[in-house]
C-alpha cells in the first residue's frame, strides 16, 4: 500500500478547496463528522446487543 505524506495531503486538500469553495467544503466536513459520529453510535449499541445477549441470565 502506498504511503501517503503530508505533501500529498495538502495538494488533495488544495484540489478540494479549488473545486468545492471554503463554505461548501465546510459543510462536507461538518457532515461527514455527524455520519462519523452515527457511525460510532451504531456500532457502539450492537456491541452493546451482542454483549446482553451472549452474557448469561442470573436468575435463581
Amino acid at each position: 500500500m502506498p504511503h501517503i505524506g503530508w505533501m500529498e495531503l495538502v495538494l488533495i486538500l488544495g484540489i478540494a478547496l479549488l473545486i468545492f469553495g471554503p463554505s461548501r467544503l465546510a459543510g462536507i466536513g461538518s457532515a461527514l463528522g455527524r455520519a462519523i459520529k452515527e457511525f460510532r453510535g451504531a456500532v457502539r449499541d450492537a456491541e452493546d446487543e451482542m454483549e446482553k445477549s451472549t452474557t448469561p441470565d442470573k436468575r435463581s
